[in-house]
């Protein structure tokens, strides 16, 4: 019973850093490059707007939905190394 909670801990923490890890990316993408670093990217274009506007608008909406794949898979790795898959 003991070996299993100390499984189970060590699950969870590593499944905290995996969406603490995505969260930060995910900030890091909507504030920092939709808010933040706007003035900086509207000097490049991407798909005919300003990169700044691009990611406040549909980058940050793209990064997410990469972000959600990504968090898919490695908590799939992640419950068939903790062998708690379905």
């Amino acid at each position: 019973m003991k070996q299993n909670t100390k499984a189970a801990e060590q699950y969870w923490r590593r499944n905290l850093q995996i969406i603490f890890s995505y969260l930060i990316i995910w900030f890091g993408v909507s504030f920092g490059c939709g808010i933040v670093f706007v003035d900086e990217l509207n000097h490049f274009n991407m798909f005919g707007f300003k990169l700044g506007y691009w990611f406040a608008n549909q980058g940050s909406i793209l990064v997410f939905c990469l972000l959600t794949i990504g968090y898919a898979v490695r908590m799939s790795r992640l419950d068939s190394e903790f062998d708690v898959h379905e």
